[in-house]
């Protein structure tokens, strides 16, 4: 199971356990700190003042060593302009690596995103400017935002020339000229063992268009670390460890995010990092069983 991946060819390598805050968490600045002196170098801030802020805004010259993510809530390119120069300026960096279109759930978003005022202007002129490096998006609704992973900016909206593909032949470069120029660079897609489906309707897509994968919720809101009625005698749930190796066991996954809410569950969730193997088959089906009980009994989740 690999450590490490490369997002892109102007980012770091990063470790594929990624840190979050979700703005109910209580991760200090030296927690954060750790985490990054543990090898963590994927941080997705959930855009509000906390501990990750303050951690990312005096990294200094480590700074080039970690990949930022944030989340981005604006929908049309004046919201868009000053939501990122308040996160440039929060952070105190020139640039940002990652922004992820947050929790885009219906077209008629999509469509006011990457409108003729939509956010994604604003964006694509961040990247091409260099202080944005990937546009991502994060959406529960799987089949909607493949095919809006597979969408291609018109000839007449790209902001950088077609030209600066390599020559290469055929479908090759006709498939370059694609990924250089569709509107994502990345998806942020819910996983876990009891919420599978990315494995029908994500994966062998992103797998094929090669867009990189981070997912969210590997716990299930801490809910396949509990027991459920039906579970066989002796059985125990799984680690919070052993819940995000569940995630990572799947190549399709780039980074799998952990969100702790405290030291001492950041604690729990690097553990993996001292033992990091996938899982054996005769833990993945114990898992993903698990998976489908707590499905089954831990209530409504959208």
């Amino acid at each position: 199971m690999r450590k490490t991946v490369q997002l892109a060819a102007a980012l770091p390598a990063v470790c594929r356990l990624g840190l979050a805050t979700r703005g109910n968490t209580h991760l200090r600045r030296e927690d954060v700190e750790y985490a990054i002196g543990r090898g963590v170098n994927y941080l997705n801030w959930c855009g509000k003042s906390d501990g990750m802020s303050r951690a990312i805004a005096g990294l200094g010259t480590r700074r080039r060593d970690v990949v930022v993510a944030v989340q981005f809530q604006a929908r049309n390119a004046e919201e868009a302009e000053r939501e990122f120069d308040r996160l440039l300026d929060e952070l105190k960096t020139d640039y940002l690596d990652v922004v992820t279109l947050y929790y885009v759930e219906a077209e008629h978003e999509w469509r006011a995103i990457t409108g003729s005022n939509g956010a994604w202007s604003l964006l694509a002129k961040r990247k091409e400017a260099g202080t944005l490096k990937m546009i991502g998006l994060t959406s529960h609704q799987r089949e909607l935002a493949t095919s809006w992973a597979r969408q291609v900016v018109p000839p007449g909206e790209r902001s950088s020339s077609p030209s600066a593909t390599p020559e290469v032949g055929g479908s090759v470069k006709e498939e370059l000229v694609a990924a250089t120029h569709r509107h994502l660079d990345m998806l942020m897609i819910r996983y876990n063992a009891a919420h599978r489906g990315a494995e029908r309707e994500v994966f062998p897509v992103t797998r094929e268009l090669r867009l990189p994968v981070v997912t969210f919720t590997g716990l299930r809101w801490k809910a396949l670390l509990q027991a459920t009625p039906d579970d066989p005698r002796g059985f125990s749930p799984p680690s919070a460890a052993d819940c995000y190796r569940f995630c990572l066991s799947n190549p399709d996954v780039s980074v799998a995010l952990s969100a702790p809410g405290n030291r001492a569950q950041l604690d729990e969730n690097l553990a993996l990092l001292e033992d990091w193997r996938s899982l054996d088959t005769v833990s993945l089906e114990t898992i993903r069983n698990h998976g489908d009980r707590v499905r089954r009994h831990a209530g409504e989740f959208w």
